[in-house]
């Protein structure tokens, strides 16, 4: 299942700056928790990146060896 009104909120939360006025602005347990948030997003961006890759290259390897059978 995609959620993609999750992500249009994260993005426009990112994008338009209100994260890093959040930040800049907040109490030092808020930044660590914004922090925190930015970690795990950034871990799961490369997770989501190295599924993709494996996904597109494992039907590129299904398609050519069926070409060659």
């Amino acid at each position: 299942m995609i959620f993609s009104e999750y992500l249009e909120k994260i993005e426009g939360y990112v994008r338009s700056g209100d994260l890093a006025f959040e930040f800049e602005n907040g109490e030092e347990e808020q930044r660590g928790e914004i922090l925190d948030f930015l970690e795990r997003l950034m871990d799961l961006a490369e997770e989501c990146d190295e599924l993709a890759t494996r996904l597109i290259f494992k039907d590129a390897y299904m398609e050519r060896a069926e070409v060659e059978e």
